[in-house]
C-alpha cells in the first residue's frame, strides 16, 4: 500500500518521520526495515486489534508474486508497470518476472518520497531487461502512460499491476475511472491485476481500520468483493476470478488456503 495524496514532484519533498505512513507500516507487517518507531507504533497498535493484518500482508504479496510468474510463465508477458510500488521488499516484480524471463521491462510508479529514495534498489536489471521508477500520482493516469511509455512500449501487451493501491482513492467512480483510462490505453492481449483490502469479510479488520483511518493518517478504504471485481468489467478473467487472495492459484506445497479480507485477481483484455 503507498498513498497517492502527496503531489506529484514528491521528490523535492522530505521524509515525515513524525506520522505515520501505510508504505512504511506496510513494510514493517512485511517483515522489512525501512521504517521509523512512529510506523510501528502504529503497526503494532492496528495488530493489537486485528493480528490478522500481518497475514493479509504476506498473503497480498505472496498473490502479486504468482500473478507476475503466471504472467511471464504462462502467458508470455513481458512488459509490467506496477503503480503503487511501495517500498522494495522481496520479490518484487521485476525479480519475480526476470527469473523467468530476463528480456522482461518493468515500470514502477510511486510518489512517496522514501520509495524514490530506495529507487536504486528498484531499478536493479537484468542485462537482457529493463526497469525503471516514475514519481507521479496514481491519479493522473495520462501523465504515468507518457512516463512509462519511455521504457515500455505500448503497442505489446503489457501487465498492469495495482496492488492495495486503489483504495487509497476515497471516491469508488474515481477509482473506476483511473482503472478504465490505464487500460484504455493497453492493447488487446494485456492484462491488468489488482487486490485490495475487502469489506464484507472480517468485521475485526473492519473496525481497526476504520479506527486507523480516523487516525488522522492517509486513509485507505476495504471495499466490498463486488467493487473489487467491477474493477475488471469488459476484461476476461482469469480463472478462479476474483477470490481472497490465498485461493487463487496456491502453489502446489502451499497450507490450506482461508479466505480472508483481501481480494483480487487478474483479467486479460480482449
Amino acid at each position: 500500500m503507498t498513498d497517492p495524496a502527496t503531489a506529484p514532484g514528491s521528490a523535492q519533498q522530505k521524509i515525515d518521520t513524525s506520522v505515520p505512513h501505510s508504505a512504511r507500516i506496510w513494510n514493517y507487517w512485511l517483515g522489512g526495515k525501512d521504517n521509523y518507531p512512529v510506523d510501528e507504533e502504529a503497526g503494532d497498535a492496528y495488530t493489537a486489534v486485528f493480528p490478522g493484518i500481518v497475514t493479509i500482508a504476506r498473503s497480498s504479496r505472496a498473490f502479486l508474486r504468482r500473478n507476475i510468474s503466471y504472467l511471464a510463465g504462462e502467458q508470455g508477458i513481458r512488459q509490467f508497470l506496477d503503480i503503487g510500488t511501495g517500498l522494495p521488499t522481496a520479490d518484487n516484480t521485476h525479480q519475480v518476472a526476470q527469473r523467468i524471463a530476463p528480456e522482461s521491462r518493468i515500470v514502477y510508479v510511486d510518489n512517496d518520497p522514501m520509495v524514490l529514495a530506495h529507487a536504486r534498489a528498484l531499478l536493479y536489471s537484468t542485462p537482457e531487461g529493463a526497469t525503471a521508477y516514475v514519481d507521479a500520482n496514481v491519479l493522473e493516469p495520462e501523465r504515468i502512460l507518457k512516463a512509462a511509455g519511455d521504457t515500455l512500449d505500448f503497442s505489446r501487451p503489457t501487465a498492469l499491476i495495482l496492488s492495495n493501491i486503489l483504495g487509497h482513492i476515497a471516491d469508488y467512480d474515481e477509482a473506476r475511472s483511473v482503472v478504465d483510462r490505464l487500460m484504455a490505453a493497453l492493447p488487446s492481449g494485456s492484462f491488468l491485476s489488482i487486490n485490495d483490502g475487502s469489506r464484507g469479510i472480517d468485521p475485526v479488520f473492519e473496525r481497526a481500520q476504520d479506527g486507523y483511518n480516523s487516525s488522522g493518517a492517509v486513509p485507505y478504504n476495504l471495499r466490498t468483493v463486488e467493487e473489487i471485481t467491477s474493477f475488471f468489467d469488459g476484461l476476461e478473467l482469469v480463472e478462479p476470478g476474483v477470490v481472497s487472495v490465498q485461493q487463487w492459484r496456491p502453489d502446489e506445497d502451499a497450507p490450506e488456503p482461508q479466505v480472508i479480507a483481501e481480494h483480487g485477481g487478474l483479467a486479460r483484455k480482449p
